[in-house]
């Protein structure tokens, strides 16, 4: 293992494709530059895959479905290749955390705390893949029915680069643990932990041909594996537009999606919330990971008879955040790439002459590489539920507090935007607790609190543009596989 290693930390190498079980370039040999988002400095390169990369990694994944063991393997041999997986994650826990780091900025705390959800979600479906169980049916007299489950067949995984570890940890999890096999394309801005886990995941015992991963652009390598036709199941986390185009290819061939799509997720304060636990957790939940989380807190709905000192706590909170390189392991990183920068800078000087105030900003530290692609938090007060900046996903650190008069008032622009991913209620009213949690549409709800480290044993996915199927827990397993009904005549 210690070629690896050094292979991960040194300057300028070149990442390789993981298709049958072995490393391999493109066919073409061209390469993509990988820069870390902290300096804008290339420190390594990945394959730049097409249409024939994807075709030799879905027929090896094919083939290692049809005929190799994977699939017909009893499900706890399975979920013992993917324990084994999860020790390997956790014994290989520093240079993931480094890796995933410097490969998309985020500081390294930030990194450390997703192997640790990594490595629970190998853990997680390493045992519950021999929990799913078919059902027995009452049928006719002298008939028995009964229902299986059983895996799709190739699955395709297009991964973001928001958190990598962690997203292919939950597909390719649910996807192994039902007896797929997978082909994975990450993100062309983060593709090297994913690379890794796949070496780890051959280390483990997961056969040749299992577990596939090829680098490369979405127009290229994304569009060509979700419209191959030997694929027979995609699952895509990522923006709207692309997830659009991605079902699109996918139903060419009647090929079964899961969509997690993003979100403009509120976090609603009642004017009896504890907001001294409160406001911590508003904070984070919008500059975790520089705000490029689906499930960021990018909208606060305050009553109005506390508006006042929660913005004002909020802006306090706001002044003193610091963004900077991942290795600084500060309140927040750079953001993934200079499009991305330059998207969200745009989005705020928007609001800005719009006349929406702006309560506060952070700052950068002094000493941040020039290169970096950094920006600093922003918290915009007073915003017209209708304005771009409480509508639209901005996806970095930037904040957007609406006053709202009542529960009815709460709830109507809650619901108000065309995603519905998660939403946070701060209440002490057990009653409202109960009502706001059930009528505000989103696919996952939290009250006095917000997150779970990682969720992974919790169903996640939207209602809406944010998408539709569930990862995560057990409800990933059943879009993971398929039922088949089987009756039999007996007499």
């Amino acid at each position: 293992m210690g070629t690896h290693i050094s292979r991960t930390v040194a300057e300028g190498l070149a990442f390789m494709n993981f298709i049958g079980g072995r490393q391999v370039e493109s066919v073409s040999g061209k390469r993509i530059d990988v820069a870390s988002p902290s300096d804008g400095k290339v420190f390594a390169s990945i394959p730049e895959s097409g249409a024939q990369d994807v075709d030799r990694a879905v027929r090896a994944a094919a083939r290692a479905f049809e005929d190799g063991p994977w699939s017909r393997m009893p499900a706890v041999e399975r979920g013992r290749c993917l324990t084994r997986l999860g020790l390997l994650v956790e014994k290989h826990g520093d240079e993931l955390a480094a890796l995933e780091s410097r490969d998309t900025g985020k500081p390294i705390r930030q990194g450390k705390a997703d192997v640790t959800a990594t490595m629970r979600y190998y853990e997680f479906y390493g045992g519950a893949g021999d929990k799913i169980h078919g059902d027995t049916i009452p049928f006719l007299p002298g008939y028995t029915a009964l229902t299986l489950r059983e895996p799709h067949g190739v699955v395709a995984g297009i991964i973001p680069w928001n958190y990598p570890l962690q997203i292919l940890a939950r597909v390719a999890g649910a996807a192994l643990a039902m007896g797929n096999t997978l082909v994975v394309k990450p993100a062309e801005d983060a593709s090297l932990s994913a690379i890794r886990i796949a070496e780890l995941a051959h280390e483990a015992g997961v056969p040749e041909g299992v577990f596939n991963v090829i680098t490369g652009y979405g127009r290229d390598a994304g569009a060509a594996l979700s419209a191959h036709p030997m694929v027979d199941y995609v699952t895509f986390t990522g923006s709207t537009l692309t997830g659009t185009a991605i079902q699109q290819a996918a139903a060419v061939n009647n090929r079964g999606v899961t969509m997690e799509l993003g979100g403009k997720s509120p976090q609603i304060v009642f004017a009896d919330a504890d907001l001294d636990a409160a406001m911590p957790v508003l904070v984070n939940a919008i500059i975790q990971n520089g705000g490029q989380t689906c499930s960021a807190g990018s909208r606060i709905l305050v009553q109005r008879e506390v508006y006042e000192a929660v913005a004002t706590g909020l802006a306090e909170r706001f002044s003193k955040l610091v963004a900077g390189p991942h290795d600084a392991d500060l309140d927040l990183g750079p953001l993934i790439n200079r499009k991305q920068q330059e998207r969200v800078a745009g989005m705020v000087a928007a609001a800005e002459e719009a006349g929406i105030a702006l309560l506060a900003r952070g700052s950068v530290a002094g000493d941040a590489p020039a290169g970096g692609y950094y920006f600093a938090p922003a918290l915009f007060g007073s915003v017209d539920p209708e304005k771009a900046i409480a509508q639209e996903e901005v996806f970095g650190p930037v904040l957007a507090v609406t006053p709202f008069e009542d529960e009815a008032d709460a709830i109507r622009i809650a619901n108000g935007t065309e995603f519905g991913l998660v939403a946070g209620v701060w209440t002490r009213d057990g009653g409202r607790q109960h009502r706001v949690a059930k009528r505000v549409r989103a696919g996952q709800v939290f009250v006095n609190g917000y997150g779970a480290g990682g969720g992974i044993e919790l169903p996640f996915g939207g209602f809406k543009k944010s998408g539709h199927g569930r990862e995560k827990g057990f409800e990933a397993l059943y879009d993971m596989s398929a039922t088949k009904t089987i009756v039999f005549n007996h007499g």
